[in-house]
C-alpha cells in the first residue's frame, strides 16, 4: 500500500518537472520568436489569459467551490484551492489596500522558475506572466475584471515572488436580445 502512495508522489513531481520544463522550452521559443521582451511578456499574458478562459470550468467542477461572495474571499480560493490544484503551492494573501480592492499573492516558491536562471539579455522578461494572464481569463468568465502584475519575483533577485491583484470592475452578464 505504501508502494503506492509513494508511486503517486513520484508521479506528481514528475508530471510537475515535465511541466516547468516544458514551460521552460516554451518561453525560450518565445525569446527566438520576438525581438523584445515586452513582446514576450505580452504573449505569455494573452497565452495565460487563453488558459484561464478555459481552466475555470476544470476548476469549478473539480473543486466544487460556489460562488465567492466578496473579493477577499475570491483571493483565498484562488491561493488555497486554484494554486494547490494546480501549482501544487498555496501562497499566503497579504497587503491588502485600504479600500479592499487590491492584495498581494506570495509565493515562497515558485514552480515555473525551477531550474531556471534568466539571461543577463533578458533584464525586462516576466518569466512568469502566464500566470497573471490565467488569472485574468479565469475570473473574466466569472464576471470579475482584474488586473494582475508581478511586484516581486525570485528570479530578479527577490526573496520572494508577488503577484499585485486589482479589482476592477464586475463584468454584467450582457444577455442577446430575446434571451431574457
Amino acid at each position: 500500500m505504501s508502494r503506492q502512495s509513494n508511486r503517486t508522489t513520484d508521479n506528481k513531481k514528475m508530471n510537475s518537472e515535465l511541466f516547468t520544463l516544458t514551460y521552460g522550452a516554451l518561453v525560450t521559443q518565445l525569446c527566438k520568436d520576438y525581438e523584445n521582451d515586452e513582446e514576450v511578456n505580452k504573449q505569455l499574458d494573452k497565452m495565460g489569459y487563453n488558459i484561464g478562459v478555459r481552466l475555470i470550468e476544470d476548476f469549478l467542477a473539480r473543486s466544487s467551490v460556489g460562488r465567492c461572495q466578496d473579493f477577499r474571499e475570491t483571493a483565498d480560493v484562488i491561493a488555497k484551492v486554484a494554486f494547490k490544484m494546480y501549482l501544487g503551492v498555496t501562497p499566503s494573501v497579504t497587503n491588502w489596500s485600504p479600500a479592499g480592492d487590491e492584495f498581494s499573492l506570495i509565493l515562497e516558491s515558485n514552480p515555473l522558475v525551477d531550474f531556471v536562471e534568466l539571461p543577463d539579455n533578458h533584464n525586462a522578461l516576466i518569466y512568469s506572466n502566464l500566470l497573471c494572464g490565467v488569472l485574468r481569463g479565469a475570473l473574466e468568465m466569472v464576471q470579475m475584471a482584474v488586473d494582475v502584475r508581478f511586484a516581486q519575483d525570485t528570479l530578479r533577485g527577490d526573496n520572494v515572488t508577488e503577484l499585485r491583484m486589482k479589482f476592477i470592475k464586475r463584468i454584467e452578464e450582457n444577455l442577446p436580445a430575446g434571451d431574457e
